[in-house]
């Protein structure tokens, strides 16, 4: 319990001491390169998510990460629990924004930094703007920015990774970029798994090969997900599984 008291406490604290780091990123010079502009944006909330793991107590062991290209990609990974996307933003170096549904831009401070990382918000329950959602971020990547997507939709708190929805797919096919998968695990030992109190957990990233644009953009979108969940699925179990 206290644990999560701190977290709660820390987190509130330190989005109001934002504040003023976040008027700063909104008034970035817009000529800087796409990479530095996102990397000095990046810092902030890698900071935070950095303290927030400190408080949680985990360990987390990142390997891989040299894999992962220069320029704009699609990072896919599992979405394991609440605490994936701190885990990622604390250990992965490469700025990016994510993919969020639309419901968390009610959150105060938070949904204005995920706007300044370039997060896209999607509304599921409405086709149409949904598609126009991705389309923005299919342009997000054509302008150099990193977006990650968690293609199961859902957490799988610890469980089976579900099948993966093509629609990020279609995203990096769109902007003819690389994806990056990446498997996760141990998040959902955090939080998921102990009463939604915050206890101390082994996390483990493990960056898998990137696959190349050149496939990304010639293999069906159905496919290219079923293969890339075999890729993260292989490394969460270290064998061959059915797609």
């Amino acid at each position: 319990m206290l644990r999560l008291i701190i977290f709660f406490l820390y987190m509130g604290g330190y989005l109001v001491y934002s504040l003023p780091a976040l008027t700063r990123m909104r008034k970035l010079n817009a000529a800087l390169p796409v990479e530095e502009r996102d990397r000095i944006i990046h810092n902030v909330p890698q900071k935070w998510s950095r303290t927030i793991m400190k408080i949680s107590g985990s360990q987390v062991k990142v390997k891989g990460q040299e894999l992962i290209p220069g320029g704009p990609v699609v990072i896919v990974c599992n979405h394991e629990g609440d605490f994936d996307i701190p885990v990622l933003l604390a250990s992965i170096d490469k700025p990016f924004g994510f993919i969020s549904k639309v419901e968390v831009k009610k959150a105060p401070i938070i949904s204005s930094w995920m706007e300044v990382m370039n997060c896209v918000f999607i509304d599921r329950s409405n086709r149409s703007k949904a598609v126009n959602s991705l389309k923005d971020a299919a342009l997000l990547l054509r302008q150099g920015h990193s977006l990650l997507i968690f293609p199961e939709g859902t957490r799988s708190k610890g469980g089976q990774v579900a099948p993966f929805k093509v629609g990020g797919f279609r995203l990096a096919q769109d902007a003819g970029v690389p994806i990056v998968p990446i498997s996760i695990k141990g998040t959902a030992d955090v939080f998921e798994k102990n009463g939604r109190l915050i206890k101390p957990a082994k996390i483990e990233i493990q960056v898998c090969k990137p696959v190349n644009s050149k496939i990304v953009q010639n293999m069906e979108a159905k496919f290219l997900a079923q293969e890339v969940r075999e890729i993260i699925c292989s490394s969460l179990t270290g064998k061959k599984i059915a797609s």
